[in-house]
């Protein structure tokens, strides 16, 4: 059996894409373009861009395939008000022939008339029990309070003892003006009070209200009002015109009630009767809209998804130009050179299932175009991917910084957020993730933050293990210490036979036995004897005494600041080797002479170099004996101060760097003196005056290499470009807008990018000190909740305790996560992009390029369902 062929991975590098011209039979063109849809790896380009969306050929089935979008999203609207689930089946659905747009037109009408007429009768239905309801309500209420016998001798005592307010005309009175009306109807419950005082003010008190509050809800069809029957009593027309336009004010309704004792009991029997024809009727109408919906409920995922793939068909198919035989299409698309095969295969199924005896044909065209850049992604390195092209989609053939920023971005991100505790939650609520992954995809969804942090589980999942690994370095869990293997620091027995730990500031001596172990002092820890001589130092990480340290915050503060240092300076270095890379892969020596190597020469001899002092500083000092380049200078502990030797290579200060000679002209360090980490606080300049024999000689070649680094940088490229222009050779992408070569153009640009280069080196190596800001400001952040709230809670005593720790742990743990978790982490999430986006990619990434976009069935039907922006 002939071994498998794997394809070309190309997540390094931009995929090989081959611009290729389609050529394909009219009546086999639709198949042809579906089965590539469902591949998902040809991205066409518009040969119809000076024609608007009227004149192309297949703009009535656009608008066909839109009316039918239309009529579903109303017959999906219609079944999710009823509350009924819409079915997605599991099976792949295929995109239709055309033909079949008929059968679809035809179901979607007939559905759609159908909803709508019961939408309409339905309405019409409810309105009536509706009226016939508050009716019933009407008739039963004012029986109560006209049945009384006393309201209505009360109502016309009042309207006689006010007939003086209000004076009549004798014409009104001739006519019966004074003769008392009743008025009758239902209003919502919470504007009955306001109706009341309106109608008082506006009839001056001639009208005589009583209300009543209906019996239940009516909360079948007009939404559960509260509603209320009133009664009015007034004299006049005058008055009843004006009660009629404070009644339509209020949107009540009004409805005649007979005043005869027998015509309201007979009218009740009729509206029960109705009442209950009504309610048959509705419920009728109801079952048969249950059934309508459930049957297209069944069905209206697959025909949306049928839709989509129909519309996009057709609006592909309006990007292709047509030959005067009007028998051919012809297309040009991008496709990524290893997946040519697999495109001529669906084309090649594409024309069987269509039935036709011509085969498409894809030729390769030769172009000078900048193609589309595309990487092989999957589930695991896509967030990755996106945090990259959030700053710019590389270019084509331009190493992608995606596969690095996998490992780099994580750990920068666990640098700043080290402490175990929170590394655990964070743990948990990945794998949370990753575990459920089915069952979260098959929920589909479309909450725009849920998906934010699921697309990036398997970054939190990363960023969650190196928080781990950070915090064990660091030997911090919520703000506290683990002592597992027994601390590293040097003791030694006194005279009286107890363990005495040395370096102890503050107390003569630390005595541990068994009659004081649980006993605390507040205690300052010296450096020098961090670790005892013949066990060695701690494991790994932080000694744990370090906790019990009050200047535990200064140690960390010098170990982390400087570790952001070297970091920073590792990346940028990085990130300047993959810049070769990439004048590798364009094959311009120029570049790598005069730009990669003028850079690596102006960072090293700078920078690298402050960091292998460092690294020098760390392994050397401070010990008994110092030891630098092989040789031993004894009497002396600490070394030169790290920022007082940079500014004297930049200033040139001339310093006596003899061999064995030390500067002797310091006030609390001289030659033969035993000094301690006070002392090099106190005097900067305390120690020796230099690292090694020769130490000014050789800063000052470094320094003149890096500023001789810089003319190559700005001159050479712009003169070498000027000098190929200047006999007819290619000169890549230094033309200006206009297509013209422009000699200036180049040099400012070169000068923007050597100025942007050497102040960024400063700028940059700076900026990664925020991993030493975020992770102390961590720290802190997470003893202050320490303190605050366990620590108080436990020292509780008596009955109370035992609730009161539950309560405050409920409260910890809420704080710990929304504050030192999420809006930290988001914190630390940010300065790591920034990190990466500026001073890691500004190397070697240009993120000009342009992304490959392919017509894909999935990820256009993924985008219809909001759940892929």
């Amino acid at each position: 059996m002939a071994p498998r062929k794997f394809k070309e991975s190309s997540i390094f590098r931009s995929a090989d894409m081959s611009l290729c011209q389609l050529f394909l039979q009219t009546d086999a063109a639709y198949q042809c373009i579906s089965e590539l849809g469902e591949v998902g790896m040809v991205q066409f380009r518009d040969l119809n861009e000076e024609m608007n969306s009227y004149q192309r050929k297949f703009v009535n089935e656009v608008r066909r395939c839109d009316e039918m979008d239309r009529k579903l999203r109303f017959i999906e609207e219609e079944i999710i008000k009823d509350g009924v689930f819409i079915v997605e089946p599991a099976d792949k659905i295929r995109a239709p022939q055309p033909k079949d747009m008929n059968d679809l037109e035809a179901t979607f009408e007939k559905i759609e008339e159908e909803l709508v007429a019961i939408n309409t009768n339905t309405k019409g239905l409810k309105d009536s029990h509706v009226q016939l309801w508050e009716m019933n309500q009407v008739i039963e209420k004012v029986k109560a309070m006209l049945d009384a016998g006393h309201t209505r001798h009360h109502a016309s005592s009042v309207i006689h003892e006010h007939a003086g307010l209000f004076d009549e005309t004798n014409e009104q009175k001739e006519r019966g003006g004074t003769e008392l009306k009743l008025v009758t109807g239902v209003i919502r419950r919470d504007k009955v009070r306001a109706f009341e005082q309106i109608l008082w003010r506006l009839c001056k008190g001639k009208v005589f209200m009583r209300s009543h509050d209906c019996d239940g809800e009516h909360d079948l069809f007009d939404g559960g009002e509260e509603k209320s029957v009133f009664i009015l009593f007034f004299s006049g027309d005058q008055l009843a015109h004006r009660v009629n336009k404070i009644c339509t004010g209020f949107h009540a309704r009004l409805y005649d009630c007979p005043e005869e004792p027998h015509a309201r009991i007979e009218m009740h029997k009729q509206i029960d009767q109705r009442l209950h024809d009504l309610n048959e009727v509705i419920e009728k109408t109801l079952e048969h809209r249950k059934r309508v919906i459930t049957a297209a409920s069944g069905s209206v995922y697959h025909w949306k998804i049928k839709v989509l793939k129909i519309k996009m068909v057709f609006h592909t198919l309006n990007m292709f130009s047509i030959d005067v035989t009007q028998k051919c299409l012809i297309a040009e698309c991008w496709i990524p050179t290893a997946d040519l095969e697999d495109v001529r295969a669906a084309l090649r199924q594409g024309t069987i299932a269509a039935g036709s005896l011509v085969h498409p044909v894809l030729n390769e065209m030769e172009h000078h175009e900048t193609p589309p850049t595309h990487f092989t992604l999957n589930k695991f390195t896509r967030g990755y991917q996106n945090i990259v092209n959030a700053y710019g989609m590389a270019d084509y053939k331009e190493l992608n910084p995606a596969p690095w920023s996998i490992i780099s971005f994580p750990f920068l991100f666990a640098v700043m957020f080290g402490d175990m505790g929170h590394a655990i939650i964070m743990f948990s609520f990945a794998m949370m993730f990753i575990m459920f992954e089915k069952k979260l995809e098959a929920m589909k969804i479309k909450d725009e933050i849920f998906n934010t942090f699921y697309g990036g589980r398997y970054i939190v999942l990363l960023m969650s293990m190196f928080s781990l690994y950070t915090g064990f370095i660091y030997n911090d869990i919520y703000s506290k210490s683990i002592n597992i293997v027994g601390s590293s620091w040097a003791t030694d027995f006194n005279s009286n036979s107890c363990w005495e730990w040395q370096g102890l500031k503050g107390y003569e001596q630390w005595e541990i036995n068994a009659a004081n172990e649980s006993q605390t002092f507040e205690i300052m820890l010296d450096p020098i004897y961090c670790y005892d001589k013949e066990r060695g130092p701690y494991y790994l990480g932080l000694d744990p005494v370090w906790n019990l340290a009050s200047n535990k915050l200064n140690f960390l503060n010098t170990m982390k600041m400087k570790s952001a240092v070297i970091l920073g300076i590792m990346q940028m270095t990085f990130g300047l080797f993959v810049s070769l890379g990439n004048h590798i892969n364009n094959r311009s020596l120029v570049d790598v002479f005069f730009q990669f190597i003028p850079q690596m020469l102006f960072l090293s001899c700078i920078f690298i170099y402050l960091c292998v002092q460092i690294i020098i500083k760390w392994i050397f000092f401070p010990v008994d004996q110092a030891w630098v380049f092989g040789n031993f200078y004894p009497g002396s502990n600490c070394a030169p101060n790290l920022l007082i030797g940079l500014i004297n290579m930049f200033m040139m200060t001339p310093r006596n760097d003899g061999f064995g000679q030390f500067k002797e002209n310091t006030t609390h360090c001289n030659v033969g003196d035993d000094v301690n980490l006070d002392d090099f606080q106190n005097d900067p300049d305390c120690g020796l005056a230099f690292w090694y024999p020769g130490e000014s000689i050789a800063e000052k070649v470094l320094l003149v290499v890096a500023v001789i680094s810089i003319p190559l940088m700005l001159f050479v490229k712009p003169f070498y470009i000027r000098w190929r222009h200047s006999r007819g050779m290619s000169i890549g992408h230094s033309h200006s807008e206009d297509g013209e070569f422009s000699f200036g153009d180049v040099m400012v640009y070169q000068a923007i990018h050597t100025i942007e280069f050497c102040l960024g080196c400063i700028s940059h190596t700076a900026s990664y000190l925020r991993l030493w800001a975020l992770s102390l400001a961590h720290a802190q952040l997470s003893e202050v909740l320490w303190t605050m709230l366990l620590d108080m809670s436990l020292k509780i005593n008596g009955w109370v305790g035992a609730p009161a720790n539950f309560i405050i742990f409920i409260i910890f743990g809420t704080l710990a996560v929304a504050i030192l978790v999420l809006m930290e982490g988001l914190s630390a999430f940010l300065h790591a992009l920034r990190l990466h986006w500026v001073e890691f990619m500004s190397k070697f990434y240009s993120g000009n390029g342009i992304a490959f976009e392919p017509f894909d069935f999935h990820k256009q039907i993924r985008i219809a369902e909001g759940l892929e922006n």
